[in-house]
């Protein structure tokens, strides 16, 4: 009879000490949110803010202080002139934006493209078991390790057209019937920028998707051995889709960072057009030409260029993977 009466006051008793500890851990890791958010804000939040507030003046380097609110001049405005021409200026309606734009876009599809790729394949074999793997493995991140200003300078100096090593290669295997100058020619520059940024970065992917195969049990893999499955219906069936979340997270950091790419073009090719991307462009306005707000207002769309594109980029993985799930 006690023990009739006193299980429904236990069984109702053990949800409120279930929530109170719940409770106590959300308070935890709000506190521990607090001093992150705030180094946060601090750091990002409110540079972020004034360049927003300066895209909106007629701010240069030597009046911050007394810029004038023009609101959205920097962006789009028109001017009506005596003929009765009316001209267009702006951000907007600027040349040199939008090939900036098309040239960070299509360097950010290419490289994570190619790094998404042969990352998954180094991925592969660093997985595999075999002797030596761990020299191999700590190799593989030495060119993501090296500085992305020294990879820069290092690679100028091998794709030299006079002096360079991979002329003098492709000389002498027959490859290449004159020496290039693959910095400094429009139709090779973008090309040169890819070589470089896949080879240090492939290794960064490489590094992540290692991580997420090793969460596979291999038990699948011998169920699948055992039922005759052939190793590249396993890779499809089986190493994808688990994989998958690992590889989200891999395509994400360097799409944020190849949208914002501005070091080793700015090293290897500083004066070209056609690898100029809205970073590097971003930063003459604002420093070299003078134009602060002109340029706050760049980096103020680069901003919301890069956030959409992830939000964008997060919401069809979600739609795709709820709709595998269904």
């Amino acid at each position: 009879m006690t023990t009739e009466t006193l299980a429904p006051s236990a069984r109702a008793a053990a949800p409120k000490v279930k929530s109170e500890l719940m409770q106590q851990r959300i308070r935890a890791a709000r506190l521990f949110l607090i001093p992150m958010l705030i180094a946060l804000a601090v750091v990002a939040g409110w540079p972020l803010l004034r360049s927003i507030y300066f895209s909106f003046t007629d701010a240069s380097l030597s009046n911050l202080e007394a810029a004038q609110w023009i609101g959205f001049g920097n962006y789009f405005r028109w001017t009506v002139l005596e003929s009765g021409t009316v001209r267009y200026r702006g951000l907007l309606v600027d040349p040199a934006w939008w090939n900036a734009v098309w040239n960070t876009v299509r360097f950010a599809f290419l490289s994570v493209l190619f790094e998404a790729v042969l990352g998954m394949m180094v991925a592969l074999v660093l997985n595999a078991e075999f002797k030596g793997r761990g020299i191999v493995r700590a190799a593989i991140l030495i060119p993501w390790a090296i500085p992305t200003i020294v990879s820069a300078r290092m690679w100028g100096w091998m794709l030299n057209d006079q002096f360079g090593i991979l002329n003098d290669l492709g000389m002498r295997l027959g490859l290449l019937s004159q020496k290039v100058a693959w910095t400094a020619t429009a139709d090779t520059a973008m090309t040169a920028v890819l070589i470089v940024d896949i080879w240090k970065t492939t290794p960064f992917m490489a590094l992540l998707i290692l991580a997420g195969l090793q969460m596979i049990p291999k038990d699948i893999y011998e169920a699948a051995e055992i039922d005759g499955v052939h190793p590249v219906k396993q890779f499809f069936k089986i190493t994808l889709p688990l994989v998958r979340p690992a590889l989200m997270v891999a395509i994400i950091f360097r799409l944020l960072d190849a949208l914002r790419i501005f070091d080793l073009i700015y090293v290897l090719t500083p004066n070209s057009a056609s690898t100029k991307t809205m970073s590097v462009l971003a930063r003459e306005n604002l420093f070299d030409f003078d134009k602060f707000a002109y340029g706050s207002a760049m980096s103020t769309l680069l901003f919301l260029i890069i956030a959409l594109l992830t939000i964008l980029y997060i919401w069809l993985g979600q739609v795709k993977f709820d709709g595998g799930d269904r």
